[in-house]
Order: structure tokens, then C-alpha cells, then sequence
């Protein structure tokens, strides 16, 4: 497979329009990167400049070492998946497989054995003979990923493949993908405004917000250490609390931002040192937990508690916090501290 560099990497469109910022980013080979961030950030541009579907405005973009600037999407050997599964209606499975092979002009007896074994791998034997139109989203969505499995690319490209299917369909399908990429070992760059995919398919993740790369992280750390307040808010569902200290009873100024995540309130009898008084304002039922709003010195702060809690709004109650999982965070620049 390939290593893949972007060094100072921007687009700017017509008109000064920027959406690429000087992007450096290396994904070693065999890697899983997940590009992030909120509609309009960059990431599918980043991705498209990979492809060389875009011209880079400036930089430099190297795959496998080689500069590839200048390069055609065919001649830099990648192979993309998007979010429309773009199947030949009127081709059978088997024949969208091995048409990229053909255009290739490899012979019949190798493309026969690629397509079987891209088949077996995705579970699709049994579906050869169908066409498009006889198939459901996550079968579609496998011979999409077949078609570019079956041309042994140095470097694959994922841009939202699992967000035309259904919340069922898309955990399934995100299981399937990071199976393969254990099992290909190859290199994943994967784009996704979905922060559960990143977190569960990535090795890293590379965060972007306005044209920026705001942190590149494996998940856990920028769940536990985010850079910066929009990091801390983009990751973690319910959010993490955001607060000045004075809610929280502390000394500090406000030039500090204080971030707790919900899991890390616990509701608590007001017997408790050190807990927080505040009153009810909305209970969300999740089953084995259930997310409570609570309202503190005006302020609204989402816990967590045990999957029966059951409150009246406006009822009091109590939190508590371990003070040593607090990150701080400059209220003007929004770095972390």
C-alpha cells in the first residue's frame, strides 16, 4: 500500500473563496484516517485534492513518496467510494466488479478470479447475477466498496459512503469496513461528518473546522485531551458542559472555560461535600442511563444517571464531580490550558 503526505496543502475557488487552509497531514501506510468536522469545514475538498479531483492551489501532496501535484486520479493510483453508490443499472453485480478491470484491459481469467475473490470477501456471492435495482442500500453499498477493493489500489478514499443508509444499516456497514481494513491492512482515509464513525473506525482523527486542521488525534485522546473548545464540543453526545467556574463554585476568572462531560457528573443525595444544588429541567430516558438536565446557578449542565432515574422538572437534586477531570480552556482563544 502507500503513504500519503499533504504539506501546506490549499484550495481557494474562484472569487478568494478559501476552503482549504494549509493542511499538513501524514497518514503512514496501512492507516485508518478519518477526516471530521461540521458541513463545509473542508474535509471532502481535502479528500477530493487526494483524488485529483480538484487542483491544489498551493502545497504539496505526495503518495507513496512521489509528488502527485500534477497527476491524473487514474495515474495516481487510488481508488474512491462515495456517498451515491454510482452502480451500472443496467450491469449485474458481477459485471459492475469487474468493469474497472476491463477498462484496464486484463484478461478474462484474472478478472474472473478478482471478482471471486472480491465477492467472497464482501459476502456477495450470492448476489453475482442481480442487477442494482434488486439489491437493498447495504448490498449496494458492498459492491461500491467491491469495485474499488477489486482494483488493488495503493491508497482508498471514502467520502460519506455510509450516509445514505439507515441507522441500522449504518452500524452494520461500519462494521464491515473497519473488518476489511484489518483485514486488507491498506491505507484508509475516510471522510465522515458521522463523530461515532470516526471514533470507532479511525486510528486517528483529523478534525477540521473552516479550512483548518484543528487537532489530529486517535479518538480516546481527543475525547479526553481536545485541543481546543470546538474540539471538546464537536466530540461527545450529549456535549460536554461548558461552563464559567463560578457555576461550579471555583475561585478562577472568567477567562477560563471549564468543560466537564456528562458522564463525569454522577447525581447524588445532598448530603454529599462539595455538591452542586440545582433543580431538574429536562429527563431523556436511554434506556440503561438516562441523560439529566439539571439547572445550576442559571446554567444548564447535563449528568448522567442510572436508567430508572425518575424526577419531576423542577425537582431538586444534586452533582457531583471529580475536580481532577475538569479541562480548561482560554475563554478567548479557546485553546486548552
Amino acid at each position: 500500500m502507500a503513504t500519503v503526505s499533504l504539506e501546506d496543502v490549499r484550495k481557494v475557488y474562484r472569487g478568494g473563496v478559501v476552503a482549504v487552509k494549509g493542511v499538513t497531514l501524514r497518514v503512514a501506510d496501512g492507516e485508518f484516517v478519518s477526516l471530521v468536522g461540521p458541513s463545509g469545514c473542508g474535509k471532502s475538498t481535502t479528500l477530493n485534492l487526494i483524488a485529483g479531483l480538484e487542483d491544489l492551489s498551493g502545497g504539496t501532496l505526495r503518495i507513496d513518496g512521489a509528488v502527485v501535484n500534477d497527476l491524473s486520479p487514474k495515474e495516481r493510483d487510488i481508488a474512491m467510494v462515495f456517498q451515491s453508490y454510482a452502480l451500472y443499472p443496467h450491469m449485474d453485480v458481477a459485471r459492475n466488479l469487474a468493469f474497472p478491470l476491463e477498462v484496464l484491459g486484463m484478461s478474462r481469467a484474472d478478472i474472473d478470479a478478482r471478482v471471486r475473490e472480491v465477492a467472497t470477501t464482501l459476502g456477495l456471492e450470492s448476489l453475482l447475477s442481480r442487477r442494482p435495482k434488486e439489491l437493498s442500500g447495504g448490498q449496494r453499498q458492498r459492491v461500491a466498496l467491491g469495485r474499488a477493493l477489486v482494483r488493488r489500489p495503493k491508497v482508498f478514499l471514502f467520502d460519506e459512503p455510509l450516509s445514505n443508509l439507515d441507522a441500522a444499516l449504518r452500524t452494520q456497514m461500519r462494521g464491515e469496513i473497519k473488518k476489511l481494513h484489518e483485514r486488507l491492512a491498506a491505507t484508509f482515509i475516510y471522510v465522515t461528518h458521522d463523530q461515532a464513525e470516526a471514533m470507532t473506525l479511525s486510528d486517528r482523527v483529523v478534525v477540521m473546522s473552516q479550512g483548518e486542521v484543528q487537532q489530529v488525534a486517535p479518538p480516546r485522546e481527543l475525547y479526553d485531551a481536545p485541543a481546543n473548545l470546538f474540539v471538546a464540543g464537536f466530540f461527545g453526545s450529549p456535549r460536554i458542559n461548558l461552563v464559567k467556574p463560578r457555576t461550579l463554585g471555583l475561585p478562577e476568572g472568567d477567562d477560563v472555560v471549564l468543560g466537564l462531560r456528562p458522564e463525569q457528573l454522577d447525581i447524588t443525595s445532598s448530603d454529599v461535600a462539595g455538591a452542586l444544588s440545582g433543580r431538574v429541567y429536562l429527563v431523556e430516558p436511554m434506556g440503561p442511563e438516562s441523560w439529566v438536565t439539571v439547572d445550576v446557578a442559571g446554567e444548564h449542565l447535563v449528568a448522567r444517571a442510572p436508567g430508572d432515574f425518575r424526577a419531576a422538572t423542577g425537582s431538586p437534586v444534586c452533582l457531583r464531580y471529580d475536580p481532577a477531570k475538569l479541562r480548561r480552556f482560554d475563554a478567548q482563544s479557546g485553546r486548552a490550558r
